[in-house]
């Protein structure tokens, strides 16, 4: 599907992108790694056509630059960083619907879904809304596209946790029919929606390995009890929408699946608040728990 051959890209004396070769076949979900600085937004905008380069780059057999309408026809790009647009929201919607043969609804459907309403900022220009509505009608317009190609830079980033899950379920809904490239600092971010890791660091490929294909859909139900209310904690918990016993001792709510280490990362820095974490299965029967814990 995306193939790079001694993929080089320098900019003045900073090699970016170092003899890249690297193979990505249809239907993998990728996870691309790496400290800011690695190489990794760079060897995406070589994909996408946006860079001269070095070496060779074929996007199902098309060169972006040479076929860029052809290329960028297959790819839904989601960006590290939202755009300054000016242009009202509707017509947003109506440009990106016309240039992929999509409707207008297919993609305000999507928006929906991860919890924005469109009609509510239609003559709102989009450089005016706020960072989590950009990255949601970003991510609605890359995925209304159905491209076969996804490629999502830092996608999750200003999503609260119900969008999250929700953009965790409309990937989920792609894992047949798209092949999907995730950049992130943090491996973490990234984990469960992937079954293959690459590392860069100054440029080059330092880790390509398989992982174990997980389900993006899956929702946990949780209980986090604590010694003592706390209101660094119970910010937290309410910003995940966890909701508290009248004592503010037991906070209860749901996880994303595929959000589980970030949780979990989350508690880890409250630990000495914490007397036990219960993560189980939503629908499942008694005893398929997940995760509990009981701190000492």
């Amino acid at each position: 599907m995306i193939r790079l051959s001694r993929l080089t890209k320098s900019f003045k004396r900073l090699r970016a992108v170092d003899a890249l070769d690297l193979g990505i076949e249809k239907g993998e979900r990728i996870a691309l790694v790496g400290s800011n600085g690695a190489g990794k937004t760079t060897m995406i905008r070589c994909i996408l056509g946006e860079y001269t380069f070095e070496g060779d780059v074929a996007v199902g057999g098309k060169h972006p630059r040479r076929a860029r309408s052809e290329v960028l026809g297959r790819i839904g790009f989601v960006p590290q960083l939202p755009p300054p647009l000016k242009m009202p929201v509707s017509e947003l919607l109506r440009f990106s619907a016309a240039v992929s043969g999509r409707k207008v609804s297919d993609i305000s459907e999507i928006a929906t879904r991860l919890g924005l309403d469109v009609t509510t900022f239609a003559r709102q220009p989009f450089f005016k809304l706020s960072g989590g509505q950009k990255q949601k009608l970003l991510i609605s317009i890359a995925l209304g596209r159905n491209a076969e190609v996804l490629i999502m830079d830092e996608p999750a980033a200003n999503l609260d946790p119900e969008a999250r899950h929700a953009f965790f379920t409309l990937l989920a809904e792609r894992v047949t029919t798209a092949t999907m490239l995730i950049s992130s600092h943090r491996l973490d971010e990234v984990a469960a929606l992937v079954n293959r890791v690459i590392e860069m660091d100054r440029g080059k490929i330092v880790l390509d390995d398989k992982v174990t294909d997980s389900p993006l859909t899956g929702l946990l139900a949780c209980t986090v009890t604590l010694r003592r209310p706390d209101l660094a904690i119970g910010k937290a918990l309410t910003e995940w929408k966890f909701t508290p016993s009248a004592d503010g001792l037991v906070w209860t709510g749901s996880v994303a699946g595929a959000d589980r280490l970030r949780f979990t990362g989350l508690l880890s820095r409250y630990v000495g608040l914490l007397t036990r974490v219960a993560l189980d299965e939503k629908h499942s029967g008694a005893g398929n728990g997940v995760a509990e814990g009981a701190a000492p």
